[in-house]
């Protein structure tokens, strides 16, 4: 008899809530866990969008791969906590903070090295070799560890009893990939 009531109350809790329990789009929050979940499940439609925005890069085969791999890292170890969820209607904000490696930072600090150091950059031909930087550039990101934290605020809106998430906005994108330069 108990497990006959516990596997009722289990049926109520999946269908008699309009499947919430299992509905990733079901609320606000639910909505953006899923979004930060498949990135750090490395996702298809992650990992499609990452390989679209690498094919357009002027890299060589390797850099595209070497640069996917430590974008997948990115994703994998980031960490998210959802801060507020406020809805007004068909609208929510969801604040969330998440915390990334610091890729701004050490973007800096390898144009630092680069403007001290111009002449390690330079092909046989004495130009500056974008061939050279780039691998720089890729192997200081790779090595990167300092992770830090950003907040964002993803608005949502509510299309037929689903959650869905609104266009990332640029800075959004940038602070979820960790080249967010704050002033």
């Amino acid at each position: 008899m108990k497990k006959i009531l516990v596997g009722l109350i289990m049926l109520i809790l999946v269908t008699g809530c309009g499947g919430t329990l299992f509905n990733p789009k079901a609320s606000p929050t639910r909505a953006v866990e899923d979004l930060f979940t498949k990135y750090q499940t490395l996702n298809q439609e992650v990992t499609n969008q990452l390989d679209e925005v690498v094919a357009e890069q002027n890299l060589t085969t390797a850099q595209k791969d070497q640069y996917k791999e430590l974008m997948k890292r990115q994703y994998k170890d980031l960490t998210y906590t959802i801060k507020d969820e406020v809805i007004n209607g068909d609208t929510a904000i969801v604040t969330v903070e998440i915390q990334v490696y610091d890729y701004a930072r050490a973007q800096i600090e390898v144009d630092e090295h680069v403007e001290e150091n111009p002449n390690d950059f330079l092909d046989d031909n004495e130009q500056f070799s974008n061939l050279k930087y780039m691998d720089y550039k890729i192997d200081t990101l790779m090595k990167e560890n300092r992770k830090t934290k950003y907040t964002l605020d993803i608005r949502l809106t509510k299309e037929e009893d689903e959650w869905l998430l609104d266009e990332l906005t640029e800075t959004e994108k940038q602070k979820i990939h960790g080249v967010y330069i704050t002033a």
